[in-house]
């Protein structure tokens, strides 16, 4: 664990702050069919920015046991009440890292950071980010009907969030991790908790 980029991690994963040796990672993973066609992609210059952002992050998701990079996630309106979650990209599927991932980043952003809301968009296409949003017990607010025009046809958004107490009754029920216990756990130097 880097103490310096480390945001998050758990028995398994690691979240941590992205660096310029990950924007190729980053190109590659959105640019990979089984993940372009359910995002919008960025440009290079996206992620430049983001790495001095004071409102925007990429977050790498690494592997602890290998050390390999296993999806990554775009964070924006880190000043303000809102996180929006804009990308969640899983790279290595199947074997609950979407799960897990999404747990530390809500652990994050709502026991770390104190955010009041999270949200995010989502294909309505996209099955298996939709069953991961809606287990997860993110909340469909609605839908942005015909909102991306991609070539030549129009797409749906399906808009999910969860408020900071509906995170906090999840994790008095046992099914969000805690931060407190994570962090406590992980912080190997007393002065630092």
């Amino acid at each position: 664990m880097n103490i310096l980029s480390t945001l998050i991690e758990s028995e398994r994963l690691e979240l941590r702050k992205s660096t310029k040796d990950d924007i190729d990672y980053i190109l590659e993973l959105t640019s990979k069919p089984e993940n372009s066609k359910f995002i919008v992609r960025f440009p290079r210059v996206r992620y430049e920015k983001a790495l001095e952002s004071e409102d925007e992050m990429a977050i790498i998701i690494v592997e602890k046991s290998s050390g390999d990079r296993v999806g990554y996630f775009l964070v924006a309106g880190l000043r303000t009440h809102s996180i929006e979650w804009t990308h969640v990209v899983i790279d290595k599927k199947g074997v609950g890292y979407g799960h897990e991932s999404l747990k530390l980043l809500k652990a994050w952003s709502f026991g770390v950071k104190k955010f009041h809301r999270g949200w995010l968009d989502c294909k309505d296409y996209n099955d298996r980010a939709l069953h991961l949003y809606e287990s997860e017990g993110l909340i469909r607010e609605g839908i942005e009907r015909d909102v991306l025009k991609i070539d030549d046809r129009f797409e749906t958004l399906v808009i999910f969030s969860m408020l900071e107490n509906e995170y906090e009754d999840r994790k008095q029920k046992k099914l969000e991790v805690d931060p407190e216990i994570i962090l406590r756990a992980q912080t190997p130097y007393e002065f630092l908790t």
